[in-house]
């Protein structure tokens, strides 16, 4: 693997975004700074389509990123739902249906790549829903206090708005799920096409 795939712009910038996890969560356990550490959450989560512009508009698409960039979509999104529902910002059961689903699709890509299948390319409504959960779970840290109480009124209605998001974003990345079957099919198709040629 030569450094020209490694030193690109858009893998710079998620693995910054990779770097900047920890931080996040010393903010948020460390100093008490709730709401620094939603707005860095969500600023971490919107780079995700930063990278991607980015790697299209300057043509440097490459192997390494197509596999960093889902890996660190992953990473933010399974340690951002389990801090924020320890800060008690959100449900533990909306929290846990949004990590199952991370984990089943981090499973299945471990599992086709086993298998030896081709690399399947992120859907675009994947992107949509990971955005929207990305958004709505800052949103739930920045709209609840540590204990639940005396909620400002623009944090109880930023509520209303984060369920709204959030519930449209958990069932659409369900759905999306259940999207990759086709393309999971077709991808160990190829691969094994690949090995039997090989």
């Amino acid at each position: 693997m030569s450094a020209r795939q490694w030193l690109t712009v858009p893998n710079g910038i998620t693995l910054t975004r990779l770097a900047l996890i920890p931080v996040f969560v010393w903010l948020l356990f460390g100093t008490g700074h709730r709401a620094l550490a939603a707005w860095l959450l969500g600023i971490l989560g919107a780079t995700d389509w930063v990278d991607g512009f980015a790697a299209r508009r300057l043509h440097q698409v490459s192997a390494v990123g197509k596999v960093l960039d889902p890996a660190a979509d992953r990473v933010l999104v399974m340690t951002g739902l389990i801090c924020v529902a320890l800060a008690g910002g959100v449900p533990w059961w909306f929290a846990g249906a949004t990590l199952a689903r991370e984990v089943l699709v981090s499973g299945m890509t471990l599992g086709l790549a086993a298998l030896g299948a081709a690399r399947i390319d992120v859907l675009w409504w994947g992107k949509v829903s990971t955005f929207a959960l990305m958004t709505t779970y800052p949103a739930f840290l920045l709209t609840s206090n540590a204990n639940h109480r005396h909620l400002a009124t623009w944090q109880e209605w930023g509520r209303g708005a984060c369920w709204t998001i959030g519930v449209l974003g958990l069932a659409l990345s369900w759905a999306v799920l259940a999207g990759y079957a086709r393309p999971a099919r077709e991808a160990l198709r190829q691969g094994r096409q690949r090995g039997v040629a090989g």
